[in-house]
């Protein structure tokens, strides 16, 4: 791309690519060539309102609007929307088309989505375009996602602790008003992990959801929740969870095209996106307690072998220690809504999920349920926590840096003496 192009080129430019990356045939008006891919994308097609910056076909069909707009600071896509809707309404030159269902805004560095199907269209930032294989499933369907959630059945609550009930209402309550983030606080011990399962069952059997991801941050965490979904019998089946769906925790970079449930550490599925292989070791630890080093770290650019449109919903594990800096830009990847779980959120989870809590179960009413078991605290003393101690030099202690509170070991050169507890 030539630094003289002017900006409308350069988007152009840009939105090829990402036409071309997510599996498009990028073409102008005069040179269509039907049978050179399923997916076509005409440059400049003339409508009856005037010529529309693209139109997306799939096997022939008209499908979508992109409406290409140059990246200014301070331009905002969402002004162009009246405009990519006209061209979507309007007929195109040749065809006796419908309405096209699903509209793109973008300059190239910024996209936005809307799927015309949904019961209160209304369009949403997406990291790239999805893929033409991705809409003759969408059109044989009758509803779209998002008109399917309005029709979840009541819960049947056997078996379901009143926490759990609240926590699955309101989050598809959430779904129903089409909010894209939701967050779940649940204490310890709680069963938020059991809760998840649930509501999981209920959007693969009631949705039709396509495939849900499971994202945890350490192996050990992934492990336990394959084990949930093993253990899981819901209480409208005689069979578990995974004789019904398909469940995969993933161990490799390969990710099963028939898996309904997809169970993945973040660092796991940051190193798919970019292509690389990943040490097991890099799952064993919180990562949110590991330095990485990289203090800019490399950004997720698209991936062929992973769409955005892989998942339908997201659900986090522990989300209020996985969610920033490195890792979100994983979540970010995906169009998918976005479920957090977590007993001790901090005002930045509040923030994340745009303080959309539909569960708040803190350990006091756990402990007031019966579902938890109180705890006291006591101090014991003991001779040296009274008295005091000392370190002979030489032996290595643990010390941790003040400002950053990042913990060292460092070999004392002379005798440490430090004071006990006396009144």
């Amino acid at each position: 791309m030539s630094d003289n192009q002017n900006p409308e080129q350069k988007a152009r430019d840009s939105i090829d690519k990402k036409l071309t990356d997510s599996g498009w045939k990028v073409l102008k008006k005069n040179e269509v060539d039907w049978n050179t891919s399923r997916g076509i994308a005409v440059k400049e097609y003339s409508t009856e309102v005037g010529p529309a910056d693209y139109v997306l076909f799939v096997n022939k069909r008209p499908v979508g609007i992109i409406e290409a707009k140059k990246d200014e600071e301070g331009h905002h896509l969402t002004v162009v929307e009246e405009q990519a809707g006209e061209y979507a309404t309007s007929k195109l030159k040749y065809l006796n088309n419908d309405p096209l269902p699903f509209i793109y805004e973008s300059t190239g560095k910024l996209t936005r989505y809307t799927d015309q199907r949904d019961p209160k269209p209304r369009s949403r930032q997406v990291f790239s375009f999805h893929r033409p294989e991705t809409f003759a499933p969408y059109l044989k369907k009758e509803m779209s996602l998002r008109e399917r959630l309005l029709s979840l059945p009541e819960l049947k609550t056997e078996g379901l602790r009143d926490c759990q009930i609240m926590a699955i209402e309101n989050l598809e309550r959430s779904f129903k008003d089409n909010r894209p983030k939701a967050l779940v606080q649940m204490a310890t011990g709680s069963g938020k992990t059991y809760t998840a399962v649930t509501f999981i069952y209920r959007l693969l059997k009631y949705a039709d959801a396509k495939k849900i991801l499971f994202l945890v941050d350490t192996r050990n965490l992934g492990e336990q929740a394959e084990q949930e979904f093993m253990a899981y019998m819901p209480n409208d089946d005689n069979r578990k969870f995974t004789e019904l769906y398909n469940v995969q925790r993933l161990r490799s970079n390969y990710i099963s095209s028939d898996s309904q449930v997809c169970i993945s550490t973040i660092q796991r599925l940051y190193s798919i996106l970019k292509g690389e292989e990943l040490d097991d070791e890099a799952e064993t630890q919180n990562p949110a307690e590991k330095d990485w080093q990289k203090k800019e770290p490399l950004p997720v650019v698209y991936n062929a072998s992973i769409p955005i449109e892989e998942f339908d919903f997201i659900v986090v594990d522990e989300c209020h220690r996985s969610i920033y800096n490195l890792w979100q830009q994983v979540i970010d990847y995906f169009d998918a809504f976005l479920i957090g779980l977590t007993a001790t959120p901090d005002k930045r989870t509040f923030g994340f999920f745009n303080e959309n809590v539909v569960s708040e179960y803190g350990h006091e009413e756990a402990v007031a349920d019966g579902v938890n078991v109180g705890y006291d605290v006591y101090t014991i003393e003991t001779e040296i926590t009274k008295n005091g101690s000392l370190i002979k030099a030489k032996e290595f202690v643990d010390r941790r840096e003040k400002l950053t509170r990042r913990k060292r070991w460092e070999q004392l050169d002379e005798d440490y003496t430090y004071a006990g507890n006396k009144a």
